[in-house]
């Protein structure tokens, strides 16, 4: 079988699930959203579940039923997985595997040491390591060509009332600028972000502070996401005050959001400040309708592919 047939029969047969039989679902295709909210789909590598940072507003929250204390698979069996995965004959298109849907990706970094390794026996598929944390030094130990390490990261106000157990957003930074040096492709999040009381400055500072003394290849921008199921498990419901009582929202396909000429508003400065600061890289919202897309003026393509959105988790 030639490869382009390989490819047009993997895209119509994709494989979604790999595991084995006690763990089932280590290896899953992402493919939730409804069709009017703009997410690639992607592969999650489902190798542990919930993250000691406990930030107020994360999904995990609802998605664990407020078990989040964090908990991984056995090493082995992620491995095995992996291999199955890295020699399945419908596996001919390369693919970026996200370790940080379901946990943050450094909450047990011996554990992804190992996995990042793993991903170097191969050239074609790429780990996705997402993290609030600034644990980096094994990678910066070994530099691993197939590994790209993303950075969620918020102003400090934010950080500092609702993602109480991760690092200091300074810190963060400091380990991009580290990885950058060390030619890995970083990635940012700037997500969720909050219409707080000057707003365009405190973020403004972070966009500065991102991107002046890095490489950042890609940055995708977010607002709160209000899931149902997030609210009845949250502890510290103040942020949601905050985004969904204390401001105008709109009911979407994936929860309550800010209204939308806020969320434009926000989106449009952001966009044009990191164009002021010389970013050359892609930027993508997360989550977002396709009609932001289209209020903002850029096509981001067509359900389910959704081909021109340069987001965190896609190549």
């Amino acid at each position: 079988m030639g490869f382009q047939t390989a490819l047009k029969i993997s895209d119509k047969y994709k494989p979604t699930i790999f595991g084995t039989k006690k763990h089932p679902n280590i290896v899953r295709y992402f493919d939730k959203t409804p069709n009017d909210i703009c997410c690639p789909h992607f592969y999650e590598l489902n190798w542990a579940y919930g993250c000691r940072f406990n930030c107020a507003y994360c999904y995990l929250q609802g998605t664990l039923r407020g078990n989040v204390e964090p908990r991984y698979k056995p090493l082995k069996e992620v491995i095995s997985t992996l291999d199955a995965v890295f020699n399945h004959p419908l596996m001919v298109k390369p693919s970026v595997f996200n370790s940080g849907e379901l946990t943050d990706s450094l909450v047990f970094p011996s554990i992804m040491e190992k996995i990042s390794d793993k991903f170097e026996e191969q050239d074609k598929h790429r780990l996705l390591i997402l993290t609030k944390s600034s644990n980096i030094q094994f990678l910066l130990d070994k530099i691993r060509k197939n590994t790209i390490v993303s950075f969620s990261v918020n102003v400090p106000m934010v950080s500092d009332k609702w993602e109480k157990g991760a690092a200091p957003p300074e810190k963060r930074i400091a380990a991009v600028e580290k990885l950058c040096k060390k030619d890995y492709d970083v990635r940012a999040r700037i997500d969720p972000i909050f219409p707080i009381a000057n707003w365009k400055k405190a973020y403004g500072k972070l966009v500065e502070d991102l991107v002046s003394e890095s490489k950042i290849t890609r940055i995708t921008l977010g607002t709160p996401r209000g899931l149902a199921k997030t609210r009845l498990y949250s502890k510290d419901l103040s942020w949601w005050k905050f985004a969904f009582e204390e401001n105008p929202i709109e009911e979407t396909g994936w929860g309550k959001k800010l209204a939308s000429s806020l969320r434009k508003e926000i989106y449009s400065h952001m966009i044009d400040t990191l164009k002021d600061k010389d970013f050359n890289g892609s930027i993508a919202l997360c989550k977002e309708t396709d009609k932001m897309w289209e209020e903002l003026g850029i096509n981001v393509g067509k359900y389910p592919t959704w081909e021109n959105c340069k987001c965190n988790c896609v190549l």
